[in-house]
């Protein structure tokens, strides 16, 4: 396979991914910020921009923040690169590059969501409300990537394709913990009404709301989240998941590139796959995640110097 085709499809996979991890990240801190002692949401509204790392741009563009602003921000602005509108734009754009290598259903689906996603933004979020716009763009992702698993060879372009899913998962769900924790400190009080809702809506934004009450009996606490969201091996969005399913990609993809990042990436399995909460903890769980993003994200750099530039 050519470099520039496993880029593309590496891109168009980590785009997606991204528009539907946002798609839940401004659900939930949409939702937060209605909350009665949410005091007007600021901290709640926020998050999505600390995340993302695009709180400046954000301020150069909107006089204020507030939920209209934010969605407007994040789902249609095209001046902003990690708006979902630009993230379904740029997995079309490399999916039509890589045409020939994709399934027909799997090609139909991201372009019929792209065809669609300009329409809506014609129409404007009031038409439809940013619920139901929010619900159908993870909707349209699911929708994705159930063609490509059932009607794709499970062959390199496939593996690449998963590669990008998952090292844009691994990071999302580190950098969603680790901002959700400092808004958490932040408003720390004695109002556990306010820790609950907190927690489920951290959850809720993983995707793990349910699984979190199938695993675990009693209340919230931040050892279990810690513990389900790092360390859980069945979690699809957990970190020890996404990291054991990169690795499983790296070694299938056929040839003697990447040995550095499989290198790099079996190391943080390992950690991951032996990791104890209690360590965590003691360790700090805040300084426990920046160690992982920076490890994510040096695997991110070697799989593009051994696949795009060693090729």
């Amino acid at each position: 396979m050519l470099s520039r085709t496993a880029n593309s499809i590496y891109w168009m996979a980590r785009s997606l991914e991204r528009a539907e991890n946002l798609t839940r990240l401004l659900d939930v801190s949409h939702n937060m910020s209605l909350m009665p002692n949410s005091k007007g949401g600021q901290q709640e509204l926020l998050a999505p921009l600390t995340i993302t790392g695009r709180l400046d741009q954000f301020r150069e563009c909107y006089p204020q923040l507030n939920a209209e602003t934010l969605l407007e921000f994040f789902l249609f602005d095209e001046s902003n690169e990690g708006s979902i509108f630009s993230c379904i734009q740029s997995a079309r754009d490399n999916a039509h590059s890589v045409r020939d290598k994709l399934s027909s259903e799997a090609w139909e689906s991201i372009n019929a969501t792209w065809l669609e996603l300009r329409h809506r933004r014609q129409r404007g979020i009031s038409h439809e409300g940013a619920k139901s716009l929010i619900d159908w763009i993870k909707q349209r992702s699911h929708e994705f990537r159930g063609a490509a698993y059932g009607t794709m060879l499970h062959n390199n372009v496939f593996h690449f394709m998963r590669l990008g899913t998952f090292i844009e998962r691994a990071d999302n769900t580190a950098r969603i913990l680790r901002v959700k924790l400092e808004v958490m400190e932040s408003q720390h009080n004695s109002n556990h009404a306010i820790d609950f809702y907190q927690w489920n809506a951290l959850l809720q934004s993983l995707g793990a709301y349910e699984a979190y009450h199938v695993k675990y009996t009693g209340g919230l606490s931040t050892r279990n989240v810690t513990e389900l969201l790092i360390l859980s091996a069945e979690l699809p969005r957990s970190l020890r998941y996404c990291i054991g399913s990169l690795m499983s990609q790296l070694t299938a993809i056929e040839g003697d590139q990447g040995l550095a990042a499989k290198r790099l990436c079996a190391e943080l399995q390992a950690r991951l796959e032996y990791g104890e909460v209690d360590f965590i903890t003691h360790f700090g769980l805040h300084d426990y995640l920046n160690d992982l993003l920076r490890r994510i994200h040096t695997i991110g750099e070697e799989i593009h110097r051994s696949y795009w530039e060693g090729a």
